[in-house]
């Protein structure tokens, strides 16, 4: 039961890919620690288990958006397909029944599945809701709404199918052209966020020797004068930080900032949450791999 939760709340349902790729980057991070705890390789394959135990989540996230996206079109057709079948004086749980064979991608099963609780005698406007609750869209539900709240309430449906298909088109237009008019602001994101990386590199690999140098030489001029160690004061225990333990920090701080920038970069440019989370992962995967990358590979 609390498996069931913890997946409405992520948003994931773990399948098998997702079981494998975890296990092996369990695995590879066991390994790692047992053979290569003390080598530069250590923490690019602590990378490379990451990215191996996030893919599939990425993958089936790419999957689920790309699927959501052609409901939503595929709805739109229906909808039309629908308003001509009620403008020509069918009834609506007739017309639902006669375009149900038309191919609609995705939204197939569903509208035949709709189709199917009509043809057994169930009520449009349950077999509405159900509809809508299957597909998930907050689009499709407002929609479907109207339409069922239409047809319990009788009138003109044929108007009312017309101006909800209208504004289904409308909906789909304006989210187009706001993911056009975000594309440079993404792009902007990934840049901001590269060029952040590189300060991070510069001040790892090149400011850092250079203050820990610096602290070395100071320390020692101190010690000779006062009998203490500046050096000791950047470090526990009277112990000197080296470069290294002073730059461990930085992954986390690249991690962090990759995830909650691809999350405002899906917010921005689809509107959901949900949405910035394959952006949170590449960001995140370029902060790791190079990252891990430039310290085995430069440092």
């Amino acid at each position: 039961m609390v498996l069931k939760k913890q997946r409405i709340i992520l948003g994931f349902k773990i399948k098998k890919p997702q079981i494998i790729g975890i296990i092996v980057a369990l695995i590879i991070i066991i390994l790692s620690f047992i053979f290569l705890r003390e080598s530069d390789i250590f923490y690019f394959l602590l990378g490379i288990s990451f990215v191996i135990a996030g893919l599939p989540f990425f993958i089936s996230l790419i999957v689920e958006s790309s699927a959501s996206r052609e409901k939503e079109e595929m709805f739109l057709e229906f909808s039309r397909n629908l308003v001509e079948s009620v403008k020509a004086g069918t009834p609506i749980s007739r017309s639902i029944l006669n375009i149900r064979s038309k191919d609609y991608g995705s939204l197939s099963p569903y509208i035949q599945k709709l189709a199917n609780q009509i043809s057994l005698g169930i009520p449009v406007k349950t077999s509405l809701e159900t509809f809508a609750r299957d597909i998930k869209s907050q689009t499709i539900t407002r929609a479907v709404t109207i339409i069922s709240e239409s047809e319990k309430a009788g009138g003109r449906i044929e108007d009312v199918l017309d101006s909800v298909a209208k504004s289904v088109a409308q909906i789909e237009k304006l989210r187009k052209e706001r993911s056009a008019a975000m594309y440079n602001l993404i792009v902007q994101g990934y840049i901001i966020f590269l060029i952040f990386i590189v300060i991070m590199l510069v001040m790892q690999f090149k400011i850092l020797p250079i203050a820990s140098g610096l602290g070395e030489t100071l320390g020692e001029t101190q010690s000779s004068e006062y009998g203490v160690g500046f050096g000791g004061l950047l470090g526990m225990g009277g112990e000197k930080a080296t470069p290294e333990q002073l730059a461990r920090p930085f992954l986390v701080l690249l991690i962090v900032q990759g995830f909650f920038a691809g999350l405002v970069i899906g917010k921005l440019s689809e509107g959901k949450i949900k949405a910035g989370l394959k952006h949170s992962f590449i960001l995140i995967l370029l902060a790791v791999l190079i990252g891990t990358g430039a310290k085995l590979f430069i440092g």
